[in-house]
């Protein structure tokens, strides 16, 4: 991901969620040195991105997004599995993620791929009425 990379990557933030991050919380990330940033695409087609921060022996899925005309592709899998790839090569023995209790799918791919719930966060996202919890998931890459 570059700074090149944004104005796409805002399109497909907004067009996925209710509370996207802004264009500074992208830029912010881009000149972090603990943070990984990529974008996602096959055949020229954008269909994700993804941050990830690592340090001190874990790691933290910070946004992971599939646009939604690339949803239901399995992207959302592959993108969790490249996650986990550049964990490892930060040499992270654990990854942490928090998704919303809401994101019924979101919960079914981390649990299929080995995450359990390790806590819950308190009023961690907004939502339109208020917050939401976010339930804490963490999986041991080693």
């Amino acid at each position: 991901m570059t700074t090149e990379d944004l104005p796409y990557i805002m399109r497909g933030e907004l067009a996925s969620y209710p509370h996207p991050w802004s264009q500074k919380n992208f830029e912010d990330c881009l000149q972090n040195i603990n943070y990984s940033c990529w974008v996602f695409e096959k055949s020229d087609i954008r269909s994700g991105h993804l941050i990830l921060s690592a340090a001190v022996g874990e790691a933290h899925i910070l946004n992971l997004c599939v646009y939604p005309k690339e949803q239901g592709k399995g992207w959302g899998r592959k993108l969790l599995e490249e996650a986990e790839w550049i964990a490892k090569q930060y040499q992270a023995e654990t990854c942490f993620l928090e998704v919303r209790p809401s994101n019924i799918a979101g919960i079914q791919l981390y649990q299929s791929s080995g995450y359990n719930e390790v806590g819950l966060r308190k009023n961690y996202y907004p939502t339109k009425k208020g917050r939401e919890d976010a339930v804490v998931m963490a999986k041991t890459l080693f």
